[in-house]
């Protein structure tokens, strides 16, 4: 593989993004409109200051990030360079046609709306090559209900990205049923190749393997907190006292961000509360308002903590 597309640029998008090219792929971030390209910018600035911020962090010895590098071969001026390269390397693209030509591998990072998702597998459909695998970054969507849009059944799959990912450096890879070994095997290999460890999954599951344990734990936060059972700091802080974790279910819903957490809530509305007990209408009501008004987490500043602009 050499050519690598990313669909979309969010918060997982432009960090696939970055560390794809980080590890020396042709990289291009296909974007919808111009007022994208304002709003993925300073995302890739972002990320950049984060592998430069990593690296000073592994040359004192305080933090490892693996998805940079290994200690035995740690050379921080090769890291850094890797990292002015990739920045400048990468490419954005609005035009379609243009973004997919020759691509080996594409990764579609679009936020949870199932429709958004299948209006551009049949947008792509028809424009791949046929030796391009597609794969969906999706967090609970099964790549099963997604497939028959892609006309590319066998060469389509689920590649999930951790949060933070040059220091948490996993990519689950899940299969559908009509997914070829073949198409498995080399995202696998691909995974490898951009300093990830692969996670292979051979039975669809909504939420993978780390979402399947993260979601309900975000689902109780939320609920906690539209209940009025508590404020957002109380239970950031009796999570992470109580475990030892760096980070409460705010903060990390704040890097996450409120538009894909809110699009996850959406699609559990209707459940029943027997089944799901949790405030689905009242946490989705929440955190509309706080979309609303602009809080959309650490990427606009603002989320349930306010970040400042370094």
């Amino acid at each position: 593989m050499k050519k690598i597309v990313i669909i979309g640029g969010g918060v997982l998008g432009t960090q696939i993004a970055f560390q794809t090219a980080y590890s020396g792929y042709d990289v291009t971030i296909w974007l919808r409109s111009k007022e994208s390209i304002g709003r993925t910018k300073p995302k890739l600035e972002s990320v950049k200051k984060a592998y430069e911020g990593a690296i000073k962090k592994m040359e004192k010895g305080t933090e490892w990030s693996m998805g940079i590098a290994d200690p035995k071969d740690f050379n921080k001026e090769k890291c850094l360079k890797k990292v002015n390269d990739a920045y400048k390397n990468l490419k954005i693209e609005l035009d379609l046609n243009k973004a997919l030509k020759d691509a080996d591998l594409v990764i579609e990072s679009m936020s949870e709306n199932f429709d958004a998702k299948k209006d551009i597998y049949l947008r792509m459909k028809d424009i791949l090559d046929d030796k391009t695998i597609l794969t969906t970054n999706s967090s609970t969507i099964l790549p099963s209900r997604l497939a028959k849009y892609t006309g590319r059944e066998d060469k389509f799959l689920a590649l999930h990205f951790a949060n933070s990912i040059w220091k948490n450096n996993t990519a689950e890879i899940m299969k559908q049923k009509k997914t070829s070994d073949d198409s498995f095997n080399k995202v696998i290999d691909f995974a490898k190749s951009i300093r990830m460890v692969p996670l292979p999954i051979h039975k669809e599951k909504s939420g993978y393997l780390l979402n399947s344990m993260l979601v309900p734990f975000l689902f109780s936060a939320l609920d906690l907190y539209v209940n009025g059972v508590s404020d957002v700091e109380s239970i950031d802080k009796a999570w992470c006292l109580g475990t030892g974790a760096p980070e409460g279910p705010f903060q990390i819903l704040d890097v996450v961000g409120l538009k894909t957490a809110h699009e996850i809530v959406k699609m559990y509305t209707k459940v029943p509360s027997l089944i799901a007990p949790y405030n689905f209408k009242g946490i989705e009501k929440m955190l509309k308002k706080y979309i609303d008004e602009g809080k959309l987490g650490k990427s606009s500043g603002e989320g349930f903590y306010k970040y400042r602009n370094k």
